[in-house]
């Protein structure tokens, strides 16, 4: 038997919603996108957002939102995708690198407050894994030393901490609709908050920087304006074409109605999962799983010999991943390294193991065979 690591759980209502946008021959940023971003905001609980076609492009965005002066400081976790750090290259900033909490893989609050200093203006947390920063004691942290908080949610959507949604914490929230994630677009991504000033702004630079997009034209068009300057319109600053299309946002406005189902069926088999580990030395959870209103994206464990371990699980045909490597030891990131010593250490006992919604009853008890017969030694 072969067991994929992750795969998106799509279907014929996903494929029906393309082929809607198909009749209307509107396949670019059009109206799916407007009801995307609307549905989205009522979901997770914030007043606007801004789809766009990655959760790199929305932390680029959303750090740009605040024009920092160039050579200002973020602080980010050691233990994160490379967008994380990324999006504050992007714009003319230094990454800071903060060690995890050697318990939820989260940024370190410890660690937060002995990096941070005067040149410091943002903080960008990530729910690593889906397991949720503390963010009310983050949050009143930050805000003490005027910060700002970008929320990088690209693990979660749907979870909740303390009854509050992710990404809706700090002052922005930005979201990955990546085929491996909670849900999916395809590719994709959403910034959330709740300051429309700083958001109008935004729906600009994700389109070139124009000041009215396509479809606002076309619809003044079709409401029968007059004004033959319909077409004109203004740029007024340095955009991106980082835009969602009514393709990505077809499929996201049917995954929305099925996210929290999938997040309860991924929190079932990682359940099996915790209870096929519990009485074994050689393997635990990487992170705390808490199965109530949660977003696992993925099931991570620590083995301490790794590469014994996935070369077992390979031979039974169970996908494996890392995740990740701590970005200060990438060759770009070497320069901003500073001392991240759990980071350092706990990624090399790191491995992935296969959650995805389809998973059947056959794959999932394979899978929790093949790690019963890994002997540990």
């Amino acid at each position: 038997m072969k067991v994929r690591l992750f795969k998106p759980s799509v279907g014929k209502e996903e494929l029906e919603s393309i082929q809607d946008s198909f009749k209307s021959a509107w396949l670019g940023l059009g109206p799916k996108v407007t009801e995307f971003e609307q549905r989205w905001s009522q979901y997770i609980g914030s007043k606007e957002s801004v789809g766009v076609n990655s959760c790199t492009a929305a932390l680029h965005l959303a750090l740009a939102a605040y024009r920092f002066p160039e050579g200002k400081k973020v602080l980010v976790p050691a233990l994160t995708f490379a967008s994380t750090a990324m999006a504050v290259l992007y714009n003319r900033l230094i990454p800071v690198f903060v060690d995890v909490d050697e318990t939820t893989l989260g940024i370190s609050l410890e660690d937060l407050d002995r990096k941070c200093d005067k040149d410091c203006v943002a903080v960008m947390p990530v729910h690593f894994g889906g397991h949720p920063v503390p963010m009310d004691e983050l949050v009143a942290w930050a805000k003490s030393r005027g910060l700002k908080v970008i929320e990088d949610c690209a693990h979660t959507a749907g979870g909740k901490y303390k009854g509050k949604s992710l990404g809706t914490w700090g002052d922005i929230g930005c979201y990955s609709f990546e085929e491996k994630k909670c849900m999916t677009t395809g590719d994709g991504g959403m910034i959330s908050f709740d300051d429309p000033e700083l958001l109008n702004p935004l729906r600009h630079v994700r389109w070139i920087g124009i000041n009215k997009d396509t479809w606002v034209r076309y619809e003044q068009s079709e409401m029968g304006s007059s004004d033959t300057n319909g077409w004109y319109y203004e740029i007024s600053d340095i955009g991106y074409k980082y835009n969602m299309n009514d393709l990505m946002a077809s499929i996201g406005l049917v995954q929305l109605q099925k996210l929290d189902a999938m997040n309860r069926r991924r929190e079932s088999i990682i359940g099996q999962y915790l209870n096929t580990i519990k009485d074994l030395d050689y393997i635990h959870p990487a992170i705390p799983y808490h199965l109530q209103d949660s977003s696992y994206w993925a099931f991570i464990v620590r083995v301490q010999d790794r590469e014994r371990f996935i070369a077992h699980m390979q031979a039974r045909g169970v996908s494996t991943g890392v995740h990740y490597m701590p970005l200060p030891m990438q060759p770009l990131f070497m320069k901003f390294a500073g001392a991240t010593p759990v980071a350092e250490s706990i990624w090399k006992q790191l491995v992935t193991l296969p959650l995805f919604p389809d998973l059947t009853a056959e794959e999932i008890e394979h899978v929790k065979e093949s790690i019963r017969s890994y002997d540990g030694e």
